[in-house]
């Protein structure tokens, strides 16, 4: 399976929509191993366009902190899970932790009060 994981500073990005970039972690289910990671950097910020973008690229699960509702339900149209919520650490350590059934969460929402942009 491949999850994606938006990282602002090389760790979870409080806002999934304005990461620096997105580490995209291959794993095998069954032995709960993380295979490969590797790290791009996302197309610039359209509201709606990383759902599609990150199916294309083969994603079947996001791990995010803050993410809006309708970007939940546009993942959920694009067929890829999400677990919003994280706490922040390391894409590695939240992967294993996904992989191990120990991913504990927060809030799964943003709550950033924005002027200019909106989550949703």
């Amino acid at each position: 399976m491949k999850i994606a994981i938006p990282l602002t500073g090389g760790r979870l990005s409080a806002h999934f929509g304005h990461c620096e970039q997105f580490a995209l972690i291959e794993a095998d289910l069954a032995s709960k191993q993380i295979l490969t990671q590797t790290r791009v950097a996302p197309p610039p910020h359209e509201p709606g366009l990383l759902p599609r973008w990150l199916y294309l690229q083969g994603v079947q699960t996001v791990i995010a902190g803050g993410m809006g509702r309708r970007a939940l339900d546009l993942f959920a149209q694009n067929g890829i899970a999400v677990h919003a919520g994280a706490i922040d650490d390391a894409p590695e350590k939240l992967a294993q932790a996904f992989l191990n059934g120990t991913l504990s969460g927060g809030t799964p929402t943003c709550g950033h009060d924005h002027k200019h942009t909106h989550c949703s």
